[in-house]
């Protein structure tokens, strides 16, 4: 049970996206297109356009975040959808589907861009109970 409120490492990616009309640019010109990480650097989502939503594919993953996928029922972490169908709100939040691998199971999230680098995002297992906050930072290019 604790592991289940624990989200596990890939739990509260939680929403990251706005609508692709908007082409997922905050007032300040910051996008969340592009690749992130979790808190524990084990696990590297990269958000793309999904037809008028955006979404989150992985893209690299831990050993450890796999080997913890695979104990929920996830046999490939690398490739899975994690988000999904998320659309931007009127107060700039964004609100979608999140999907936790190591718990076999799909969730509400949402997300506000703190900054061009950092996003946080909330989830909860049950309405507005079971719930988590994780910041998550930009993966800078190399180049």
């Amino acid at each position: 049970m604790a592991r289940r409120l624990a989200f596990g490492s890939l739990a509260l990616a939680a929403a990251l996206f706005s609508d692709g009309s908007l082409q997922a640019e905050t007032t300040a010109g910051a996008t969340v297109e592009g690749i992130w990480r979790n808190p524990k650097n084990s696990v590297h989502v990269e958000i793309r356009p999904c037809g008028q939503a955006e979404c989150g594919v992985v893209i690299w993953a831990s050993p450890k975040a796999v080997a913890d996928a695979r104990r929920g029922g996830t046999k490939e972490l690398v490739g899975v959808e994690l988000f999904s169908g998320f659309v931007r709100n009127q107060d700039g939040s964004w609100k979608g589907k999140v999907f936790v691998p190591d718990l076999n199971g799909t969730f509400t999230g949402t997300a506000v861009l703190m900054d061009e680098r950092t996003l946080r995002a909330h989830g909860c297992l049950l309405a507005r109970i079971f719930c988590k906050s994780q910041l998550w930072r930009r993966v800078e290019e190399e180049g």
